[in-house]
């Protein structure tokens, strides 16, 4: 399989790829990217591009100004790890005790810090301004809404993002426009009942049981009231309660997520959770508490910006590796494209050779293919040039 790689990008293809491996080797966690972004200042230093620092917390922007006027294109990568102990054995494995990059976060600084690199050299060549934008705490707590509050978007006319995607084989581009990631909101119910012993329940107000009902009600939201051509899902992930064999429960919590492509089905799940809870709560004679939060909305993708993209990357690998790829997971990337015109694509980076996902995303031995941050990195200044260059 032959790839037309950008051939500025094979000549720091080892940096790039040591730059994924320091990051990996060195984790931090959300809000606390303290030192990645201080490294990652000092090279935007060193290409030459006006550096602020310290955005949405703990961001970084790099701003490369043309030589003439024009239109300014962002570009993202997300910089946190996750809280999970590394079991690999790689030779950059983490050093940091219970915090690891498990999903790729390293990769995306890596790819654009070469982009950045490349796309530095072209300055005297580019009508317009591109922005690069590191951003912290996409692993939860949504970065992307405070690199916001702090003007990373000002002037900006279209936004660009990626993800390395371990269930795509490599070469494998996934773009779309449209949805390709659903809203992501998670829920705890607590059902309050009243215990007693196993041999005498006619007292009780058994909360398990009250669980039991509570767990298959709510499926009955995804099968018998959203549209089944618009996918949506339900998922009660956890349930904490009871004290021993033979005690009836008097309390159980539940906790878990929904997910949708559309803000309509977005809250009629959430219409639903609370009606059907207090049918529940009134049948049983139980009390039942929700405490609902709303997560990252949908990633909707521009429909002329991700024709740019798959115009960008047909340039790079052959047509038929290009295809239309959708998930159920949540990414802050939504928070910009309600705000910009903007494309979201999926890079695929499994690095077993024979397609088995043996490392999926979030698991601790999680790694992928390197040869994915030259191809990604090659998209970005392809795409670049083909809007900014004279």
């Amino acid at each position: 399989m032959t790839f037309n790689y950008h051939p500025e990008i094979l000549k720091i293809k080892h940096k790039i790829i040591e730059n994924r491996r320091y990051f990996h080797k060195h984790p931090e966690l959300s809000f606390q990217e303290y030192k990645t972004s201080k490294i990652i200042a000092k090279k935007l230093q060193s290409y030459g591009l006006e550096v602020i620092e310290k955005v949405g917390k703990t961001g970084v922007l790099g701003i490369l100004k043309g030589a003439s006027k024009g239109k300014t294109i962002a570009l993202r990568a997300d910089m946190d790890a996750l809280p999970i102990q590394e079991t690999s054995n790689l030779e950059y494995k983490s050093t940091n005790d219970g915090i690891m990059h498990a999903c790729g976060h390293d990769g995306h600084m890596a790819i654009l810090l070469g982009a950045a690199k490349v796309l530095s050299k072209m300055k005297n060549k580019i009508n317009g301004n591109i922005k690069f934008i590191f951003q912290p705490a996409e692993e939860g707590l949504g970065g992307a809404r405070f690199m916001i509050k702090d003007g990373v978007l000002k002037n900006v006319d279209e936004i660009y993002g990626l993800h390395l995607w371990n269930y795509q084989a490599f070469g494998t581009i996934g773009v779309q426009d449209g949805p390709v990631m659903a809203a992501a909101d998670k829920f705890t119910i607590k059902v309050l009942g009243k215990g007693g012993h196993g041999a005498a329940p006619q007292g009780t107000v058994d909360a398990t049981i009250v669980s039991s009902h509570v767990i298959q009600a709510l499926q009955t939201i995804v099968s018998r009231n959203t549209n089944p051509l618009e996918s949506t899902v339900v998922t009660i992930g956890q349930i904490n309660g009871g004290y021993n064999f033979n005690i009836i429960a008097d309390e159980v919590i539940l906790k878990g997520t929904t997910r949708a492509f559309t803000e309509k089905n977005r809250s009629l799940i959430k219409t639903r959770i609370k009606e059907i809870l207090a049918g529940i709560e009134k049948t049983f004679k139980a009390k039942i508490k929700l405490d609902y939060e709303d997560g990252y909305p949908p990633v909707i993708n521009s429909k002329n910006q991700t024709k740019k993209v798959k115009d960008s990357i047909i340039e790079i690998v052959p047509k038929g590796l290009v295809k239309p790829y959708i998930t159920m997971g949540g990414e802050d990337f939504s928070y910009y494209l309600q705000k910009k015109p903007g494309c979201f694509f999926f890079l695929g980076s499994n690095p077993n050779k024979t397609k088995k996902i043996n490392t999926p995303h979030h698991c601790s031995h999680f790694d992928i293919n390197e040869n994915s941050l030259i191809l990604g990195a090659s998209v970005f200044v392809k795409l670049i040039e083909r809007q900014l260059l004279n």
